[in-house]
């Protein structure tokens, strides 16, 4: 059997400063983007409709880019000319008229080259991290996606002040900045040769179809599907949300910060913290705690003191979440197969979930206003938390 190869320090640190550019971008946009809508005079419905764009691409774009990675070996390559992409179509921001069908345009195209970075970059540093058993090293994995919250955070409570201060109009402009540079970051990455795969690694001459079949990956990505729909109602309609109960937008960025606050503490707590249980049973905790979260926050909204609560389960619900599917899906999609299951990823839990969740949710507040969506939301999550528990006793059997 081979034996892994020694993680470049080179390598994981150009990935940490990557996720640092991107999430900060994220950080900038995501949260903020609703209100710049709104601003523009567009309707909630229509603001639903930009919002699920980013989940439109992710049903197809993550598992394109994952495929022509996986069957040229030019990951890096392909990371660094989608950045430049990105970039590029966000352009349309800031010389186009703010129109709903250019904005459309713009948005669509910007994630859809965005939609290669995250998915290709977590295949990199999985690739270095892993123990050639269909694992990979935790604690060094926290180390490095952590960046990525300190990126977010960074970038959510100064825009947040920014926009306080300066308006929306400077959305645009925001948005190209913190995009050029993640371009900067992504020309940094090293190239990276090719990896010999274990062949202990039985699932790597499986077709990919046949590893999806399989009931334990079946039940454990409908897990995921679930829990991130419920974080959906989050993404899109949280800052919307806030705003409609008249808290300033620095509110609204100290509300996101702190999320990512206690997200960063999870990162650097990981490697001991996940080893008091399975991956499983992080998944079946973190869908739990999501439907309280989102319980919460549909019924106390009013309160700063219990949102301020409610965003701490972060942590949880989504940094230890979100680390428990790389560990499986490394372990699940091992090998040459790696890159087009971190898109799966990206596609089943993060596409359909998103594209629901925008444009059902803007339907479901339109009738029943914000708090609706949001305890639509702690539903999905307990859907979510009984799919990985089937997904748990699968296995176990096998």
């Amino acid at each position: 059997m081979s034996q892994p190869l020694a993680p470049s320090e080179r390598t994981l640190r150009a990935c940490a400063a990557l996720s640092f550019a991107y999430f900060a971008a994220i950080g900038g946009f995501n949260p903020f983007a609703p209100l710049w809508y709104k601003e523009l005079g567009l309707p909630v419905f229509a603001i639903g409709v930009l919002v699920s764009l980013q989940s439109w691409t992710r049903l197809f774009a993550p598992y394109a880019w994952g495929a022509l990675a996986d069957r040229s070996g030019k990951r890096v390559a392909i990371i660094r000319w989608a950045a430049l992409a990105s970039f590029v179509a966000a352009l349309g921001f800031v010389l186009l008229p703010p129109h709903f069908a250019s904005l459309s345009v713009a948005i669509f195209l910007m994630f859809s080259f965005n939609a290669a970075i995250v998915p290709l970059s977590e295949t990199v540093v999985a690739a270095q991290l892993s123990d050639g058993q269909g694992g990979m090293d935790a604690r060094r994995y926290g180390r490095v996606r952590v960046w990525g919250s300190v990126g977010f955070l960074l970038t959510v409570v100064l825009a947040g002040w920014l926009f306080q201060v300066y308006g929306m109009q400077v959305f645009g402009a925001v948005t190209l900045v913190l995009l050029g540079v993640v371009v900067l970051m992504a020309w940094r990455m090293p190239e990276q040769a090719a990896t010999p795969h274990a062949h202990s690694e039985v699932a790597a001459d499986l077709p990919i179809r046949q590893v999806l079949a399989q009931p334990r990956v079946a039940w454990f990505f409908a897990g995921v599907f679930l829990t991130v729909l419920a974080h959906s109602a989050l993404y899109a309609f949280f800052s919307l949300y806030l705003d409609s109960l008249a808290y300033g937008k620095q509110t609204v960025g100290l509300l996101w910060a702190v999320s990512v606050l206690v997200e960063i503490a999870w990162f650097a707590l990981q490697g001991r913290m996940l080893e008091r249980g399975t991956l499983h049973h992080w998944l079946i905790g973190a869908a739990l705690l999501t439907a309280l979260r989102f319980a919460l926050t549909a019924g106390f909204g009013g309160s700063l003191t219990v949102l301020l609560l409610a965003q701490c389960t972060h942590a949880i619900t989504f940094a230890a979440q979100h680390t428990a599917c790389i560990g499986l899906v490394s372990r699940y999609f091992p090998g040459r197969l790696r890159g087009r299951g971190q898109a799966l990823y990206s596609v089943l839990g993060y596409g359909f979930s998103g594209v629901l969740g925008g444009v059902g949710g803007a339907w479901l507040i339109a009738h029943q206003g914000y708090a609706a969506v949001f305890w639509a939301a702690s539903a999905a999550a307990l859907g979510g938390a009984w799919c990985c528990w089937r997904s748990l006793k699968l296995d176990a059997a096998s």
